[in-house]
């Protein structure tokens, strides 16, 4: 379980990113009921070190305090595909051997892909930074379209905000739902987003599509428990189906379609962890129509049941309580309601 995390950072310190693991894992909650993370922020040579915001950081700490870190994030690093720094790289490794797991933000995926961490293994990183990585590193499957990646051990993530994801996804396997919940709505952020760097690239739509979209977008999630056709949606955005469907995906980087299901297996999450109510029941709210396509869903999506999910991050008024069960094999029938 994590709950010593250090930093680990090189000139230029990435200000924004290491904010963000600061954040997080930083800031003392106790007084909340919530997890005390120890925090430390280490460099293979401490002093102070500039940062990419033009100002100066001290670091106290040397690659010995990685030693008993059960959370080594890299918030940041060069991507010009330099060596990494043998005792960095040794201290790395010894880490994942004893059970730590390791969070490479943004270019500091480059770190953990030239430390060997990432060898085989699918990865994410800024999508301006995808095709370098690629070039650098053939061994790593580069995902451009992912906002973070956990592959058990090692943790890779997109650009800047995708590292407040990530650190919240850290929270909630190893601290529940409720812990991961309390420390967003601190900051001010969503637990959890849905979507990936598509939706963020330069050159999606015209800006006078966002507030367009936002507003059918907000309608389809009140619609979540009834059939929500393309031609109704379409009809909300004052488009005709085909270029409803061009713009979406231009907009959301995916499918109308692939949105809502994604959308409802949220929503499905968040009733498993804070409602009592039977799978067929929650597969009936958020639209799936019974509890085999809800099964068959979050298999697909999140490699889990609903039993399963609900039994890791139910909060305490939940657990042990909540009506319905199903079995570990995933029913290939009824996939899905009427509509989407």
């Amino acid at each position: 379980m994590v709950r010593d995390v250090v930093a680990v950072v090189a000139e230029p310190v990435a200000a924004f990113e290491l904010g963000v693991v600061c954040e997080v894992f930083g800031l003392d909650r106790s007084g909340d009921g919530l997890p005390r993370f120890s925090f430390a922020v280490a460099a293979a040579r401490p002093g102070l070190l500039r940062t990419s915001s033009g100002f100066e950081i001290k670091v106290e700490h040397g690659l010995q305090r990685l030693g008993r870190a059960d959370l080594i994030a890299v918030p940041g690093w060069s991507t010009a595909g330099a060596p990494a720094p043998p005792a960095l790289v040794a201290a790395l490794h010894a880490a994942v051997g004893r059970g730590a797991r390791v969070l490479g933000i943004c270019s500091g995926t480059f770190l953990l892909a030239a430390a060997g961490l990432l060898d085989g293994q699918r990865a994410a990183t800024h999508w301006r930074y995808a095709a370098r990585m690629a070039e650098l590193f053939p061994a790593v499957a580069v995902d451009a379209a992912a906002l973070y990646v956990d592959t058990g051990p090692v943790v890779t993530t997109a650009g800047t905000a995708a590292a407040i994801d990530a650190c919240l996804h850290l929270v909630r396997v190893d601290h529940g739902a409720a812990v991961a919940n309390a420390i967003a709505r601190r900051m001010v952020v969503p637990a959890h987003r849905s979507g990936g760097q598509a939706q963020f690239i330069e050159a999606a739509v015209p800006i006078d599509d966002g507030d367009q979209f936002a507003a059918v977008l907000d309608w389809a999630a009140q619609q979540l428990d009834a059939p929500v056709t393309v031609d109704a949606w379409a009809q909300q955005a004052c488009m005709s189906p085909r270029t409803f469907a061009r713009r979406f995906r231009a907009a959301t980087g995916t499918t109308p379609r692939q949105w809502l299901i994604d959308q409802r297996v949220l929503h499905a999450q968040r009733l498993l962890e804070d409602t009592r109510l039977s799978v067929e029941a929650v597969a009936r709210a958020v639209g799936f129509g019974s509890a085999d396509a809800l099964r068959h869903q979050m298999a697909a999506r999140r490699g889990t049941t609903p039993t399963a999910h609900r039994r890791a991050f139910a909060t305490s008024a939940v657990a042990g309580t909540a009506a319905g069960s199903e079995p570990v094999a995933t029913s290939r029938r009824g996939r899905q309601s009427a509509g989407f």
